[in-house]
């Protein structure tokens, strides 16, 4: 297991770093606000928490569309309200260590946007919402299947060059506890370091199952963040 001494980058608002750079062609962009398609992912960021950013993500919101912006507090804004926070814990994977065996088990198959609405149907079980009709554009994913149902994967979300974020990960709840998520992790950090690219990921610090699991494989704690649940409720 690596020492947690070990030193890995840590990005403070990764929804700007990847809109500003290799999903700027993702991004939908106002002045001081930044978000991704309302398909794709629901979150955004901003440049600093002045009046006029919070206007320029008023401007760029559909009427009670739902959007998650890091570092984003409630402030009085016409236009917006505020529904709480999520706080999350940033991991990322050592680039100095070998990844975790794990060679035994069904076959890991590349999933396209050909399979988007199947990977919806899997993560809404696990995560309603956050998993959109064309999240498959953000980069690679992978699945297990059984008898023609897909039953886990995992993919790419936020990627800041030459961080990929893993996301995504889910079993369906009648395929637990046979390894698919290990072997997942394992493929996609395996996938990215064949790319000459790293791997770090996000997960809410209530999520004690999976921060065990993470950790467990050889993560580490970079940092933590707040998502803040952002909704415009005017016209």
């Amino acid at each position: 297991m690596p020492s947690s001494s070990h030193t890995l980058p840590f990005f403070p608002n990764p929804v700007q770093a990847a809109l500003h750079s290799t999903h700027s062609h993702l991004a939908q962009t106002t002045g001081k606000a930044t978000k991704y398609p309302i398909d794709v992912a629901p979150f955004g960021a901003i440049n600093d928490t002045t009046p006029e950013a919070y206007q320029d993500l008023h401007s760029l919101l559909l009427p009670n569309e739902t959007i998650y912006v890091p570092n984003a507090p409630p402030t009085d804004t016409p236009g917006l309200t505020w529904d709480g926070d999520i706080p999350c814990l940033q991991f990322g994977y050592p680039t100095n260590i070998p990844i975790f065996d794990t060679s035994t088990g069904p076959t890991i198959s590349p999933l396209t946007c050909a399979d988007a609405a199947t990977m919806l149907a899997l993560t809404d079980i696990a995560f309603p919402g956050l998993f959109r009709i064309r999240t498959c554009e953000m980069g690679s994913y992978f699945g297990i299947w059984h008898e023609g149902q897909l039953i886990a994967m995992c993919g790419e979300r936020m990627s800041i060059n030459p961080w990929r974020e893993l996301s995504g990960l889910c079993t369906h709840p009648d395929h637990r506890g046979h390894g698919h998520a290990a072997r997942l992790l394992a493929h996609l950090i395996q996938h990215n370091r064949n790319l000459g690219l790293n791997s770090y990921l996000h997960v809410a610090a209530n999520n004690e199952n999976a921060i065990t699991l993470y950790k467990r494989l050889g993560f580490i704690l970079s940092g933590e963040l707040l998502l803040y649940r952002i909704m415009r409720i005017s016209p």
